[in-house]
């Protein structure tokens, strides 16, 4: 649990497959950026596959780590970016598989109002459930 200015609070990252599969989860406190996770979530990527992001993942560092696996990381260049890079609009719209994915988790009640104080229990839970997605799409 983190502190932010809406209390304690807990942030979800997660990295799904192209059939809305989870292949990595992290649990961190509620201030940190969803970029500082990103680097560790690129290691279960497959090399030579392709990473979909939004614009707060735009930085030079994940696009080094994507790139260093040999992962196309098609994310939406920020405004303010001097160098823009190559994106495509018709592949980023798959990214919405990773919207499903968190609606598909807080089908749970105990997931959605987040009943688990403890951090592992509650990533416990949620990898329980994740299994369960597994299961449910073979």
């Amino acid at each position: 649990m983190g502190r932010s200015r809406g209390g304690l609070t807990s942030k979800l990252h997660a990295l799904v497959d192209a059939d809305g599969r989870t292949v990595g989860l992290r649990l961190t406190g509620g201030q940190v950026h969803d970029a500082c996770e990103a680097e560790a979530l690129i290691e279960a990527i497959p090399v030579g596959a392709t990473l979909l992001g939004d614009k707060g993942y735009d930085s030079n560092a994940i696009r080094k780590a994507a790139a260093a696996r040999n992962v196309w990381a098609n994310i939406p260049n920020r405004s303010n970016r001097k160098q823009p890079f190559a994106f495509s609009p018709w592949l980023y719209k798959q990214r919405n598989l990773v919207e499903r994915f968190f609606n598909r988790i807080k089908q749970f009640r105990g997931i959605a109002t987040r009943y688990d104080k403890d951090p592992a229990n509650f990533l416990a839970a949620i990898k329980l459930i994740c299994v369960r997605i597994w299961c449910a799409s073979l």
